[in-house]
Order: C-alpha cells, then structure tokens, then sequence
C-alpha cells in the first residue's frame, strides 16, 4: 500500500468495467486500486487482506452480492468505507444501501470526477451522495424513524449547530469557515457530539438532526 495514497477494492462482475474503473482510478496520483473482485466473496475476502481505505462496490453481482457484502462488513464492524457504484434509480435501493452501511453513491452514468470526489470524501470520514440522493435517502430515514426522546437534548448550543449543519450535507471545512473556527475544533465538537447522541457517524447524526427538525416545524 502505497504511503499517503487512497487503498482502492473494486467489485463489479464485468471485466470490462472492473479493467475500465482500475484504470480511470489508477490515474489519480493519489488513489491505489490493491485489488478488483468479480462477485461479493472475493470483495470481502480482499477487504480481509488488503485492508483498503475504500471499497468501490457493485449492488447486482453473482455470489454474495453488493447488499450482502455491505450486510456482511457491517456486522464485522469493518472500518472500509463502501461508495457504491450503481444504475440503479430506486430510492428503496438507496435506502437499503445506507442503511447496510455505504457512506458514498454514485450512479454509472454520472461523470467521472463525481467518482473520484466521492472516493476522496468517504476516505476522509464524510459522506458522499448528490444532493437529490442525500435528501431522498435521509427523509425516507427520517419517516422509519421512532419517536423516542432525542438524544440531542444533551448537546450545547454550538453542538446543535454544527448538527444541524451537517444534516444539511455541509462538509467540516465549510462548517468551520461559516463559524469562524478551525477544522480541528469541529471535529472535535463531533465527537462530543458523536459521543452524546450515540451517533456512529455523519449519516446517523443527520437522521437525528432532521428528525429534531421535522418535530419542530
């Protein structure tokens, strides 16, 4: 694994688009594709082995397919970030896939840079879905999701807005440029509140926050 370069594992079960994918991604100075996987068995065992940063996955592949592979490394608590790469147009897809663990969608027919900038996000701990896909996702969440008492409750004020601002998709350099505060200091502000709300990441966090926002209006 190349130092300070993004580990890549690529599942799809065309060669043609496994071949295309390793080489588009190849070009990128700072992404290196470790291993491509024709089906789900051979994507998780090369999760095992490479222990890559980013997993670029397929939904519809023979043995084990793409919600089984995001089923499977949920349950093992693996530290892979999944952007799934898809023609698929059902919201009830999207959902699934979030919710099985994937921090990044893309769709085939979208622009290669779409792709790249996904790859980079999700490897620096963010989400990465289209604006459309994010709030499509995030309101069918919002709906599934029970009424107990919100955990938000036990947030500052200024934890609240930072909340609040990633449930609208903000990334921490612009949260930390429209507080007037450092990059570090939000992230530290996430893990408080990470750590008060017993969100596990952004995704959950914005669910909440949505949540919250929807009771209030």
């Amino acid at each position: 694994m190349a130092q300070n370069r993004i580990a890549i594992v690529i599942a799809d079960d065309h060669a043609v688009l496994r071949e295309s994918l390793t080489a588009l991604l190849q070009s990128q100075l700072d992404f290196d594709v470790v291993g491509t996987a024709a089906n789900g068995e051979e994507a998780l065992q090369l999760v095992q082995q490479h222990k890559p940063h980013v997993l670029v996955l397929d939904l519809f592949m023979p043995e084990s397919d793409g919600f089984e592979v995001l089923r499977t490394l949920e349950r093992a608590g693996s530290r892979v970030a999944s952007v799934v790469l898809t023609g698929s147009e059902s919201r009830d897809d999207y959902v699934q896939v979030v919710r099985l663990g994937a921090r990044g969608l893309v769709l085939k027919a979208d622009n290669p840079q779409l792709l790249f900038a996904a790859i980079r996000t999700v490897a620096e701990g963010e989400l990465a879905f289209s604006d459309e896909i994010a709030r499509s996702v995030l309101d069918a969440m919002v709906l599934n999701q029970p009424t107990a008492p919100s955990s938000m409750t036990r947030l500052s004020e200024r934890e609240r807005q930072i909340s609040f601002m990633v449930a609208r998709g903000m990334k921490n350099r612009d949260i930390a440029a429209d507080l007037s505060i450092s990059e570090n200091t939000v992230k530290r502000h996430l893990q408080s509140i990470f750590s008060k709300t017993g969100s596990r990441d952004r995704l959950e966090l914005a669910v909440l926050a949505l949540g919250e926002i929807e009771k209030a209006a």
